[in-house]
């Protein structure tokens, strides 16, 4: 299992990473969008917003899976 704080490492680089294709889709020549526009729209937004969601809320997914698991158990057990 990885440490929290790894996770939230990993997550936080992959997230400045992905950015770095909408800064040149930006900042491009209007004759250079072709070339940006499917990995920012498929690969690099989609992935931010994941990632970003996931370190705002993801406690939250967190807890709700943990208590499905708790739930699961303890019907197991009895």
């Amino acid at each position: 299992m990885i440490r929290s704080t790894t996770q939230r490492a990993i997550l936080r680089w992959t997230h400045i990473i992905l950015a770095i294709p909408i800064i040149g889709y930006v900042y491009s020549p209007f004759e250079e969008l072709p070339n940006y526009a499917p990995v920012v729209r498929f690969i690099a937004v989609p992935i931010i917003l994941i990632t970003g969601l996931w370190m705002w809320k993801g406690h939250l997914l967190r807890k709700l899976f943990l208590k499905k698991a708790e739930m699961q158990n303890s019907s197991q057990l009895s």
